[in-house]
Formats: C-alpha cells, sequence, structure tokens
C-alpha cells in the first residue's frame, strides 16, 4: 500500500471520483476536487478498521459487504457536522412558538400537531421544541391531555441518534438557553444534565437519511419541519430532491423552517414565503388554493 505520509493510504484519481459519486447518491455530500485530501483523511480511518488495502477495497465494503448499512452509518458520521445546542436561532424559534403554533392550533380540528426535526443530530433541537410546546399549551389553557403532540427527531447518524435518545448532555448545549427551562432537566449523576421524563416522551427518534426515498415514506403528514444548517451542505440537485420531499410531507399549509443561511431561491417555487413578525419562514400553499391557480 502507499502512503500519503505516515498514516493516510494515498486515494489514486479513480477511488476519488467513484467514492464521492458513490457518497453523493447516498447523502446529498459532494466533494470538490480540493477537498480530496479532506475525504483522504477520514475515510483511511475505515480502511484501518477493517484492515482493508485501499480506498478501492472501501468503496467495494460499501457496496456489497453484508454489514454495509452498519458502516454507511459510520460514514455518514464521519462527513457530518453534528455541532447543536438548546435554543439555537432563538427568533426563529419564537416565530414558532408564538405565531406558528397558535395558528396551527386554531386552525386544525383534529388536535393532532406534528413537528419534525430533520438533521436533529444530539437532539438539542427536537428537545427545545418539546419544551416550549409544553409550556406553551400550558400558558395558553389548552393542556397537553386535549392535544397530541408528536414530535420526529431523525439524522443519518445512528450514533449522534444514540446521543440523543439518553438525552444526557454537557454545559456546552445548554450556552443559548434561559435559566427559566432548567426546570426540565436533572441531574445525571455525571456533571450532566438529563431531560426530564416527560420531555424525552414527546420525541421519537429515527434513523432517515433525507435522500432515501423509502425511508421517507414511513414519515407521517407534519404540520412543521425544522431543517436547519442541513441542506446548505448539498448541491442544488440534492436540495431540490429533499425539499420536494419536504413538500409531500407537508400537511395543507404546514411550515418549513430553514436555516438563516439557507433559502428556496433557484431550488422551489412551490412554498410561500411568509413574513412573520419574527421571522420569514415558508408555507405550504393550502390544496386548494394550488387547484385555484
Amino acid at each position: 500500500m502507499i502512503f500519503a505520509d505516515e498514516n493516510i493510504p494515498l486515494m489514486e484519481d479513480s477511488e476519488f471520483e467513484d467514492l464521492r459519486d458513490f457518497i453523493y447518491e447516498y447523502c446529498g455530500l459532494f466533494f470538490e476536487d480540493d477537498k480530496r485530501y479532506i475525504l483522504q483523511k477520514r475515510l483511511s480511518r475505515r480502511i484501518a478498521v477493517h484492515q482493508l488495502q485501499s480506498f478501492r477495497d472501501y468503496l467495494l465494503y460499501l457496496q456489497f459487504d453484508p454489514n454495509k448499512e452498519e458502516e454507511l452509518s459510520e460514514l455518514a458520521d464521519l462527513l457530518t457536522i453534528n455541532e447543536t445546542y438548546f435554543f439555537r436561532e432563538d427568533y426563529q424559534l419564537k416565530a414558532f412558538i408564538d405565531e406558528i403554533v397558535p395558528e396551527i392550533l386554531v386552525r386544525k380540528k383534529d388536535k393532532v400537531l406534528r413537528v419534525w426535526s430533520a438533521g436533529c443530530s444530539t437532539g438539542e433541537e427536537p428537545y427545545t421544541i418539546a419544551m416550549l410546546l409544553h409550556r406553551a399549551l400550558d400558558n395558553m389553557g389548552v393542556g397537553m391531555d386535549k392535544w397530541r403532540i408528536e414530535i420526529l427527531g431523525s439524522d443519518i447518524s445512528q450514533r449522534v441518534l444514540g446521543v440523543a435518545r439518553r438525552g444526557v448532555y454537557g454545559d456546552t448545549s445548554f450556552r443559548a438557553m434561559n435559566e427559566d427551562y432548567m426546570p426540565y432537566f436533572e441531574e445525571s449523576g455525571d456533571g450532566k444534565k438529563r431531560a426530564v421524563e416527560e420531555i424525552r416522551q414527546m420525541v421519537t427518534f429515527s434513523n432517515i437519511n433525507l435522500l432515501d426515498k423509502t425511508k421517507m415514506e414511513f414519515v407521517k403528514s407534519m404540520d412543521v419541519i425544522f431543517c436547519r444548517n442541513v441542506i446548505i451542505y448539498f448541491d442544488n440537485k440534492a436540495k431540490r430532491k429533499v425539499i420536494e420531499s419536504f413538500y409531500d410531507k407537508l400537511s395543507d399549509k404546514g411550515y418549513l423552517l430553514l436555516g438563516h443561511s439557507e433559502s428556496l431561491m433557484n431550488i422551489s417555487a412551490a412554498f410561500e414565503l411568509k413574513h412573520l413578525k419574527n421571522d420569514m419562514v415558508y408555507q405550504r400553499p393550502s390544496s386548494k388554493d394550488v387547484k385555484a391557480s
């Protein structure tokens, strides 16, 4: 085996092209030519784990090995950024809880509110949503017993989902959280804090690749989808696939909330841009309005 340096095997041109194409088709991440060394360095770890001889062997492993699904999860974890914290982008959360949720509560007759945190990483976002809804419904006098709240947190990485399901967090996760919400956590015994059971039970976590149509079929119709700072890493083709899936999964007048640096410009004209007091969000038009136009 030839090494680029002491520990990193050399990635041949054809190996780089085939691997990046495979990764792109799998999860939408595309590595430009100038990111070759990054891909080479990260994947070399997996070559060492499996005692393979080349990147070509690793590609074959991803394609044909009986354990390929587990390895694809490891691969996704290597290539994605999982930095998050509670109450991130609070102005958008204010728009959600002060403007979007009250509108939905008035409009919906089935008394079921479904929210999806797509690309939820270690779970801070869906638990934030759970805390906000728990407090807001109580303040509105609606009561958790009168509405069924279903929150789905999904990610392509099994590792971060394991953290999310445990619901145990260190100080950095709380850096933007108001002290008023600390009663939703309890000491975990190791210097960290764990979300209380009532909040954990409001969230279901699932391993979902946003480009996998088969897995997306199992997602119910949603009233609100959070997908913040996820599609920023995709090219326009992959973004369109994901946004089309979100459109299909949103109920009539459902809301799509993207990250502050993301937009649907040149991606989709299917959504309406709504100017709320606290933020701008996207809304799926009513099917009646679409037919009328």
